[in-house]
Protein backbone atom coordinates (compact mmCIF):
# COMPACT_ATOMS: atom_id res chain seq x y z
CA UNK A 1 0.00 0.00 0.00
CA UNK A 2 1.13 3.45 -1.39
CA UNK A 3 0.21 6.08 1.36
CA UNK A 4 0.85 9.86 -0.56
CA UNK A 5 1.90 11.92 2.19
CA UNK A 6 2.69 11.18 5.66
CA UNK A 7 1.86 14.27 8.05
CA UNK A 8 0.60 13.64 11.42
CA UNK A 9 -3.09 12.46 10.13
CA UNK A 10 -1.51 9.95 7.53
CA UNK A 11 0.88 8.27 10.61
CA UNK A 12 -2.55 6.88 12.28
CA UNK A 13 -3.98 5.67 9.26
CA UNK A 14 -0.16 4.05 8.35
CA UNK A 15 -0.35 2.32 11.62
CA UNK A 16 -3.93 0.92 11.23
CA UNK A 17 -2.81 -0.52 7.78
CA UNK A 18 0.17 -2.39 9.11
CA UNK A 19 -2.00 -3.82 11.95
CA UNK A 20 -4.29 -4.99 9.19
CA UNK A 21 -0.86 -6.98 7.97
CA UNK A 22 -0.74 -4.25 4.49
CA UNK A 23 3.31 -3.40 3.99
CA UNK A 24 3.42 0.05 4.13
CA UNK A 25 5.15 2.77 1.74
CA UNK A 26 4.89 6.11 2.38
CA UNK A 27 6.26 9.23 0.02
CA UNK A 28 6.64 12.46 1.33
CA UNK A 29 8.85 15.82 0.53
CA UNK A 30 9.45 16.43 4.08
CA UNK A 31 11.85 13.69 5.66
CA UNK A 32 10.64 14.80 9.35
CA UNK A 33 6.91 13.85 8.42
CA UNK A 34 5.78 11.84 11.32
CA UNK A 35 4.51 8.99 8.93
CA UNK A 36 7.83 8.01 7.47
CA UNK A 37 9.04 6.22 10.70
CA UNK A 38 5.84 4.24 10.72
CA UNK A 39 6.27 3.02 7.35
CA UNK A 40 7.63 -0.24 6.00
CA UNK A 41 9.74 1.98 3.27
CA UNK A 42 9.62 5.67 2.82
CA UNK A 43 10.78 8.16 0.24
CA UNK A 44 11.27 11.28 0.47
CA UNK A 45 9.78 12.67 -2.54
CA UNK A 46 7.38 15.87 -3.26
CA UNK A 47 4.23 14.06 -4.00
CA UNK A 48 3.24 16.86 -6.05
CA UNK A 49 5.54 15.28 -9.19
CA UNK A 50 3.39 12.77 -10.42
CA UNK A 51 6.05 10.86 -12.09
CA UNK A 52 7.87 10.74 -9.26
CA UNK A 53 5.40 9.11 -7.37
CA UNK A 54 4.39 6.85 -10.03
CA UNK A 55 8.47 5.86 -10.11
CA UNK A 56 7.93 4.81 -6.26
CA UNK A 57 5.11 2.67 -6.58
CA UNK A 58 6.29 0.98 -9.16
CA UNK A 59 9.66 0.86 -7.67
CA UNK A 60 7.56 -1.09 -5.14
CA UNK A 61 5.26 -2.67 -6.56
CA UNK A 62 2.05 -1.44 -4.80
CA UNK A 63 -1.29 -2.99 -4.91
CA UNK A 64 -3.17 0.81 -4.00
CA UNK A 65 -2.30 3.53 -3.08
CA UNK A 66 -4.33 6.22 -0.45
CA UNK A 67 -4.35 9.25 1.27
CA UNK A 68 -5.54 10.66 4.49
CA UNK A 69 -6.71 14.70 5.32
CA UNK A 70 -4.89 15.82 2.62
CA UNK A 71 -6.94 17.76 -0.19
CA UNK A 72 -3.75 18.42 -2.14
CA UNK A 73 -2.48 14.88 -2.42
CA UNK A 74 -5.99 13.37 -3.85
CA UNK A 75 -5.40 14.18 -7.49
CA UNK A 76 -2.14 12.65 -7.36
CA UNK A 77 -3.63 9.55 -5.66
CA UNK A 78 -5.69 9.26 -8.49
CA UNK A 79 -3.17 10.35 -11.23
CA UNK A 80 -1.01 7.22 -9.47
CA UNK A 81 -4.22 4.61 -9.79
CA UNK A 82 -4.63 5.46 -13.19
CA UNK A 83 -1.29 5.53 -14.56
CA UNK A 84 -1.07 2.14 -13.19
CA UNK A 85 -4.19 0.47 -13.56
CA UNK A 86 -5.16 0.52 -10.02
CA UNK A 87 -8.57 0.86 -8.15
CA UNK A 88 -8.87 4.67 -7.89
CA UNK A 89 -11.81 7.84 -8.30
CA UNK A 90 -10.43 8.71 -10.96
CA UNK A 91 -8.87 12.03 -12.34
CA UNK A 92 -11.98 13.24 -13.05
CA UNK A 93 -13.68 12.84 -9.92
CA UNK A 94 -10.70 13.93 -8.08
CA UNK A 95 -10.78 17.07 -9.94
CA UNK A 96 -13.91 18.39 -9.45
CA UNK A 97 -13.75 17.09 -5.44
CA UNK A 98 -10.59 19.23 -4.94
CA UNK A 99 -11.09 22.38 -7.02
CA UNK A 100 -13.76 24.43 -5.80
CA UNK A 101 -14.92 26.22 -9.04
CA UNK A 102 -15.39 22.54 -10.53
CA UNK A 103 -17.35 21.14 -7.88
CA UNK A 104 -19.43 24.50 -7.80
CA UNK A 105 -20.35 24.03 -11.71
CA UNK A 106 -20.69 19.79 -11.17
CA UNK A 107 -23.46 20.98 -8.08
CA UNK A 108 -25.41 23.76 -10.50
CA UNK A 109 -25.72 21.25 -12.98
CA UNK A 110 -27.09 18.70 -10.43
CA UNK A 111 -29.17 21.29 -8.96
CA UNK A 112 -27.61 20.62 -5.78
CA UNK A 113 -28.32 24.08 -3.58
CA UNK A 114 -25.21 26.38 -2.83
CA UNK A 115 -24.12 29.78 -2.36
CA UNK A 116 -23.57 31.86 -5.33
CA UNK A 117 -20.19 31.72 -6.99
CA UNK A 118 -17.71 33.17 -9.30
CA UNK A 119 -14.16 32.49 -10.06
CA UNK A 120 -11.52 35.26 -10.23
CA UNK A 121 -7.84 35.05 -11.36
CA UNK A 122 -7.33 38.68 -11.23
CA UNK A 123 -8.79 41.97 -9.25
CA UNK A 124 -10.59 42.87 -12.34
CA UNK A 125 -12.64 39.78 -12.08
CA UNK A 126 -12.84 39.78 -8.13
CA UNK A 127 -14.80 42.94 -8.63
CA UNK A 128 -17.32 41.31 -11.43
CA UNK A 129 -17.75 38.45 -9.10
CA UNK A 130 -18.63 40.67 -5.87
CA UNK A 131 -20.78 42.80 -8.09
CA UNK A 132 -22.85 38.91 -8.90
CA UNK A 133 -22.55 37.85 -5.50
CA UNK A 134 -22.67 40.77 -3.27
CA UNK A 135 -21.47 41.09 0.02
CA UNK A 136 -20.76 40.08 2.20
CA UNK A 137 -18.95 37.06 0.80
CA UNK A 138 -15.90 34.60 1.17
CA UNK A 139 -12.66 34.31 -0.77
CA UNK A 140 -10.92 31.31 -0.91
CA UNK A 141 -8.56 29.88 -2.94
CA UNK A 142 -9.80 27.02 -5.64
CA UNK A 143 -7.50 24.64 -4.92
CA UNK A 144 -6.18 24.34 -1.27
CA UNK A 145 -7.40 23.50 2.23
CA UNK A 146 -6.84 23.98 5.92
CA UNK A 147 -8.56 27.33 5.99
CA UNK A 148 -5.30 28.85 3.88
CA UNK A 149 -6.32 31.70 1.97
CA UNK A 150 -9.78 32.05 3.21
CA UNK A 151 -11.12 35.60 4.05
CA UNK A 152 -14.39 37.23 4.30
CA UNK A 153 -15.13 40.28 2.51
CA UNK A 154 -16.88 43.23 3.43
CA UNK A 155 -16.39 45.23 0.97
CA UNK A 156 -14.46 46.34 -2.32
CA UNK A 157 -11.31 46.74 -0.54
CA UNK A 158 -11.11 44.04 1.63
CA UNK A 159 -10.99 42.26 -1.92
CA UNK A 160 -8.11 44.08 -2.95
CA UNK A 161 -6.33 43.68 0.46
CA UNK A 162 -6.62 39.74 0.20
CA UNK A 163 -6.99 39.01 -3.22
CA UNK A 164 -3.50 38.08 -3.69
CA UNK A 165 -3.18 36.28 -0.45
CA UNK A 166 -5.85 33.73 -1.72
CA UNK A 167 -4.13 33.25 -5.30
CA UNK A 168 -0.59 32.59 -3.71
CA UNK A 169 -2.24 29.68 -2.15
CA UNK A 170 -3.19 28.51 -5.25
CA UNK A 171 -1.36 26.06 -7.76
CA UNK A 172 -3.86 27.06 -9.93
CA UNK A 173 -3.53 30.67 -9.28
CA UNK A 174 -7.30 30.68 -9.46
CA UNK A 175 -9.80 31.88 -6.50
CA UNK A 176 -13.65 31.56 -5.83
CA UNK A 177 -15.89 34.20 -4.01
CA UNK A 178 -18.78 32.41 -2.48
CA UNK A 179 -21.94 34.19 -1.11
CA UNK A 180 -21.19 34.29 2.81
CA UNK A 181 -24.10 32.24 4.42
CA UNK A 182 -24.80 32.68 8.23
CA UNK A 183 -25.89 29.43 9.60
CA UNK A 184 -25.07 26.11 11.25
CA UNK A 185 -22.01 24.01 9.35
CA UNK A 186 -22.27 20.51 9.44
CA UNK A 187 -19.85 17.78 8.65
CA UNK A 188 -20.77 14.80 7.20
CA UNK A 189 -19.28 11.30 6.68
CA UNK A 190 -20.53 9.32 3.46
CA UNK A 191 -19.48 6.09 2.01
CA UNK A 192 -20.46 5.17 -1.44
CA UNK A 193 -20.28 1.53 -2.63
CA UNK A 194 -20.51 1.13 -5.95
CA UNK A 195 -22.04 4.46 -6.72
CA UNK A 196 -24.24 4.62 -4.05
CA UNK A 197 -23.46 7.10 -1.58
CA UNK A 198 -24.62 6.36 2.27
CA UNK A 199 -24.67 8.40 5.05
CA UNK A 200 -22.48 7.82 8.25
CA UNK A 201 -22.82 10.47 10.41
CA UNK A 202 -23.76 14.66 10.16
CA UNK A 203 -22.37 16.71 13.09
CA UNK A 204 -22.16 20.03 13.98
CA UNK A 205 -18.90 22.34 13.37
CA UNK A 206 -18.68 25.24 15.35
CA UNK A 207 -16.47 27.97 14.57
CA UNK A 208 -14.99 31.00 16.35
CA UNK A 209 -15.54 34.39 15.99
CA UNK A 210 -13.34 37.15 13.92
CA UNK A 211 -10.54 36.24 11.11
CA UNK A 212 -10.76 32.32 11.96
CA UNK A 213 -14.74 31.86 10.98
CA UNK A 214 -13.48 29.10 8.72
CA UNK A 215 -11.72 26.79 11.44
CA UNK A 216 -13.82 24.12 12.98
CA UNK A 217 -12.52 24.08 16.83
CA UNK A 218 -15.70 22.12 18.14
CA UNK A 219 -17.40 19.47 16.53
CA UNK A 220 -20.35 17.85 18.50
CA UNK A 221 -22.33 14.49 17.49
CA UNK A 222 -25.73 13.93 16.71
CA UNK A 223 -26.30 17.24 15.09
CA UNK A 224 -28.74 19.87 16.76
CA UNK A 225 -30.82 20.18 13.59
CA UNK A 226 -33.96 18.38 13.88
CA UNK A 227 -37.05 17.30 12.49
CA UNK A 228 -37.43 17.89 8.18
CA UNK A 229 -34.63 20.92 8.08
CA UNK A 230 -31.93 17.54 9.72
CA UNK A 231 -33.78 15.69 6.89
CA UNK A 232 -33.25 17.86 4.38
CA UNK A 233 -29.26 18.28 5.39
CA UNK A 234 -28.73 14.63 5.35
CA UNK A 235 -30.33 13.95 1.68
CA UNK A 236 -27.94 17.38 0.36
CA UNK A 237 -25.26 15.77 1.95
CA UNK A 238 -25.88 12.46 -0.06
CA UNK A 239 -26.49 14.42 -3.34
CA UNK A 240 -23.31 16.64 -2.81
CA UNK A 241 -21.57 13.14 -3.13
CA UNK A 242 -23.78 11.74 -5.72
CA UNK A 243 -23.32 15.01 -8.13
CA UNK A 244 -19.22 14.99 -8.05
CA UNK A 245 -19.68 11.57 -9.19
CA UNK A 246 -17.78 9.23 -6.46
CA UNK A 247 -18.52 6.06 -7.13
CA UNK A 248 -16.36 4.34 -4.13
CA UNK A 249 -14.83 6.23 -1.22
CA UNK A 250 -14.88 8.26 1.68
CA UNK A 251 -16.24 11.80 0.81
CA UNK A 252 -16.46 14.49 3.71
CA UNK A 253 -19.39 16.95 2.75
CA UNK A 254 -19.89 20.13 4.21
CA UNK A 255 -23.62 22.03 4.87
CA UNK A 256 -25.03 24.65 6.27
CA UNK A 257 -28.34 25.11 7.78
CA UNK A 258 -28.76 28.75 7.34
CA UNK A 259 -30.56 31.31 9.32
CA UNK A 260 -33.24 31.95 6.46
CA UNK A 261 -34.26 28.71 6.33
CA UNK A 262 -32.04 27.75 3.41
CA UNK A 263 -30.04 24.60 3.63
CA UNK A 264 -26.95 24.35 0.65
CA UNK A 265 -23.97 22.63 0.09
CA UNK A 266 -20.15 24.25 0.84
CA UNK A 267 -17.94 21.81 -0.15
CA UNK A 268 -16.95 18.38 -1.10
CA UNK A 269 -13.97 16.26 -0.30
CA UNK A 270 -13.03 13.11 -1.71
CA UNK A 271 -10.80 11.72 1.57
CA UNK A 272 -10.65 10.97 4.97
CA UNK A 273 -10.96 13.96 6.43
CA UNK A 274 -8.54 15.42 9.11
CA UNK A 275 -9.92 17.53 12.56
CA UNK A 276 -10.14 14.25 14.47
CA UNK A 277 -13.32 13.32 12.03
CA UNK A 278 -11.85 9.40 12.06
CA UNK A 279 -12.17 9.89 15.48
CA UNK A 280 -15.44 10.60 15.80
CA UNK A 281 -16.90 8.06 13.71
CA UNK A 282 -14.76 4.97 15.48
CA UNK A 283 -16.55 6.33 19.27
CA UNK A 284 -19.94 7.44 17.85
CA UNK A 285 -20.51 4.91 15.54
CA UNK A 286 -17.97 2.13 16.11
CA UNK A 287 -17.24 2.27 12.09
CA UNK A 288 -13.44 2.11 11.39
CA UNK A 289 -13.09 4.75 8.25
CA UNK A 290 -9.28 3.15 7.93
CA UNK A 291 -10.38 -0.14 7.32
CA UNK A 292 -12.87 0.98 4.91
CA UNK A 293 -10.40 3.18 2.39
CA UNK A 294 -8.10 0.94 2.28
CA UNK A 295 -9.80 -2.14 1.39
CA UNK A 296 -11.53 0.01 -1.41
CA UNK A 297 -7.81 1.39 -2.44
CA UNK A 298 -7.00 -2.39 -2.95
CA UNK A 299 -10.13 -3.11 -4.52
CA UNK A 300 -11.38 -5.40 -1.99
CA UNK A 301 -15.36 -5.70 -1.03
CA UNK A 302 -16.40 -3.57 1.77
CA UNK A 303 -19.50 -5.38 3.26
CA UNK A 304 -22.30 -3.58 5.16
CA UNK A 305 -21.03 -4.71 8.77
CA UNK A 306 -18.16 -2.40 8.48
CA UNK A 307 -20.20 0.16 7.22
CA UNK A 308 -23.01 0.31 9.18
CA UNK A 309 -22.98 1.72 12.71
CA UNK A 310 -22.92 -0.66 15.70
CA UNK A 311 -23.84 2.26 17.71
CA UNK A 312 -25.03 6.14 18.26
CA UNK A 313 -22.79 7.41 21.04
CA UNK A 314 -23.18 11.28 21.54
CA UNK A 315 -19.76 13.15 21.51
CA UNK A 316 -17.32 16.27 21.05
CA UNK A 317 -14.30 17.51 20.32
CA UNK A 318 -13.08 20.52 22.09
CA UNK A 319 -9.73 21.47 19.58
CA UNK A 320 -7.46 23.38 22.02
CA UNK A 321 -7.09 26.96 20.75
CA UNK A 322 -5.52 30.23 21.52
CA UNK A 323 -8.60 32.52 23.13
CA UNK A 324 -11.31 32.25 23.53
CA UNK A 325 -10.20 28.40 23.77
CA UNK A 326 -8.38 27.29 26.33
CA UNK A 327 -4.73 27.71 25.34
CA UNK A 328 -2.91 30.86 25.92
CA UNK A 329 -1.06 33.38 23.69
CA UNK A 330 2.95 33.44 23.31
CA UNK A 331 6.03 31.50 23.35
CA UNK A 332 5.43 27.67 25.18
CA UNK A 333 7.48 27.64 28.06
CA UNK A 334 5.97 23.85 29.47
CA UNK A 335 3.21 21.83 28.46
CA UNK A 336 1.83 19.98 31.22
CA UNK A 337 0.81 16.52 31.59
CA UNK A 338 -2.57 15.11 29.76
CA UNK A 339 -3.44 12.66 32.97
CA UNK A 340 -5.75 15.31 34.54
CA UNK A 341 -8.00 15.62 31.21
CA UNK A 342 -7.92 12.06 30.49
CA UNK A 343 -9.42 11.01 33.73
CA UNK A 344 -12.02 13.51 33.41
CA UNK A 345 -15.42 12.21 33.31
CA UNK A 346 -16.52 10.77 30.13
CA UNK A 347 -13.10 11.78 28.08
CA UNK A 348 -11.95 8.83 25.75
CA UNK A 349 -9.55 10.38 24.02
CA UNK A 350 -6.89 13.41 24.12
CA UNK A 351 -3.80 14.69 22.77
CA UNK A 352 -1.71 17.44 22.52
CA UNK A 353 0.49 19.09 19.55
CA UNK A 354 2.72 21.62 21.39
CA UNK A 355 6.69 21.72 22.12
CA UNK A 356 9.07 23.83 24.25
CA UNK A 357 9.69 27.15 21.86
CA UNK A 358 6.96 26.84 19.59
CA UNK A 359 4.74 29.80 19.36
CA UNK A 360 0.74 29.62 20.00
CA UNK A 361 -0.86 32.29 17.93
CA UNK A 362 -4.79 33.29 17.60
CA UNK A 363 -6.62 30.91 15.89
CA UNK A 364 -6.59 31.38 11.88
CA UNK A 365 -5.89 28.49 10.59
CA UNK A 366 -6.35 24.58 11.01
CA UNK A 367 -3.30 24.24 12.11
CA UNK A 368 -3.84 26.98 15.15
CA UNK A 369 -5.55 23.86 16.54
CA UNK A 370 -3.04 22.36 19.06
CA UNK A 371 -4.76 19.70 20.22
CA UNK A 372 -8.13 18.20 21.05
CA UNK A 373 -10.02 16.48 24.08
CA UNK A 374 -13.27 14.43 22.78
CA UNK A 375 -15.67 13.20 25.17
CA UNK A 376 -18.84 11.31 25.25
CA UNK A 377 -22.17 11.79 27.30
CA UNK A 378 -25.72 10.59 27.39
CA UNK A 379 -26.54 13.51 25.40
CA UNK A 380 -24.12 15.85 23.37
CA UNK A 381 -25.01 18.55 25.22
CA UNK A 382 -23.31 16.78 28.39
CA UNK A 383 -20.70 15.36 25.73
CA UNK A 384 -19.80 19.27 24.92
CA UNK A 385 -19.67 20.56 28.34
CA UNK A 386 -17.54 17.64 29.63
CA UNK A 387 -14.91 17.94 26.49
CA UNK A 388 -14.94 21.67 27.13
CA UNK A 389 -14.04 21.35 30.75
CA UNK A 390 -11.59 18.59 30.46
CA UNK A 391 -9.93 20.87 28.21
CA UNK A 392 -9.38 23.47 30.89
CA UNK A 393 -7.24 20.92 32.69
CA UNK A 394 -3.83 21.06 30.27
CA UNK A 395 -1.74 23.22 31.79
CA UNK A 396 0.11 25.36 29.60
CA UNK A 397 2.48 28.47 30.70
CA UNK A 398 4.06 31.16 28.10
CA UNK A 399 5.71 33.71 27.57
Amino acid sequence: MLFVGAGRHQRRAIRRARELGLRVVAVDRNEQAAGLAEADAAEVVDFTEVPAVVAVARQHGIDGVLTVAADRAVPVVAAVADELGLPGIGPDTAHAMTHKVAMRFRFADAGVAQPPFAAVRNLHEGRLALERVGLPAVLKPADSGGQRGVFRLESGDDLERHLHAALAESAAREAIVEGFVDGLELNGLVIARSGEPELLTLSDRLRPPGIGFGVGWIHVYPSTLYGDRLAEAEELAVRAVRALGLRDGVAFPQVIAASDGRVVALECAARIPGGQMTDLAAHATGVDLVEVALRQALGEPVPDDLVRPARRQPLAIRFLTAEPGPLPTGLVKRVGSLERVLAFPGVVQADVFLAEGETIRPVRLDGDRRGYVIAVGQTNVEALERAEAAATLLDVEVE
